[in-house]
């Protein structure tokens, strides 16, 4: 019992003084993934739009495929690029293998299914009376299309969220194709916060594996209660 007192004490400590190994790898995660992120919002917006509002043949058969991507293993996306991106690969000679494109490349391949079928999801619950209401009193095609995302904001607010919350807690694709390096001096250019939780806890560092965790959860925490707040005051 003292040991894991001990170990959150020092935890704690650690961010309270902003430790730079600490401070690095956060700083490699949060770049990785808020890059992610901004890639794949805008595909998977357009992609959700399409499918969840065009009307075109083989629709129902990309809509399957959306869903069955959400719950792809990351390893399975991670080998994939992995072998893309290896010298041997179709795109090898660009030199990404081991660099924090790739681990960019990696995530945006796995959360972009996840937010398009979050999203595809939202659009589908919008009641057909919302469109057709819009319809009624004038409104054009893409007036009708931006009403009813308009009704889906919400929805759309969760799958970015998620998409998030997938990527920053990803271990391992980012593992496979970023290499988990870190400099001389503790300096991260590949290590993330979930990649460093596993290699400190091996090492029997626990007091740096929980300010990691600590970090973690509270970066997550902190972007659902900003989410819930907008939410509440309906400000967008």
């Amino acid at each position: 019992m003292s040991s894991l007192v001990s170990a959150f004490s020092q935890a704690f400590s650690m961010i309270a003084r902003l430790d730079p190994y600490l401070l690095s790898v956060v700083g490699v995660s949060l770049r990785v993934s808020g890059m992610a992120l901004l890639i794949s919002v805008p595909i998977s917006a357009v992609f959700a739009s399409l499918l969840g509002l065009g009307r075109f043949p083989g629709r129902n058969l990309l809509r399957t495929l959306v869903y069955t991507g959400m719950g792809v293993p990351s390893v399975i996306v991670g080998l994939v690029v992995l072998l893309l991106l290896s010298r041997s690969g179709p795109f090898g000679g660009l030199g990404l293998l081991w660099t924090p494109t790739a681990m960019v490349i990696s995530q945006c391949v796995l959360v972009t299914p996840l937010i398009t079928g979050v999203m595809l999801s939202a659009l589908v619950a919008v009641d057909q009376a919302v469109s057709e209401a819009a319809h009624s009193l004038g409104a054009s095609r893409l007036q009708r299309v931006w009403t009813v995302i308009r009704e889906a904001r919400f929805g759309f607010l969760t799958a970015v969220l998620a998409g998030f919350g997938r990527a920053i807690s990803e271990v391992g694709s980012v593992l496979l194709v970023g290499g988990n390096i870190v400099f001389p001096g503790g300096v991260s250019y590949t290590r993330t916060l979930t990649t460093a939780i596993v290699v400190e806890t091996r090492k029997g560092r626990f007091e740096a594996a929980l300010a990691l965790g600590i970090v973690l959860i509270a970066i997550v925490l902190s972007l659902n209660l900003l989410a819930g707040r907008l939410q509440r005051r309906g400000s967008w």
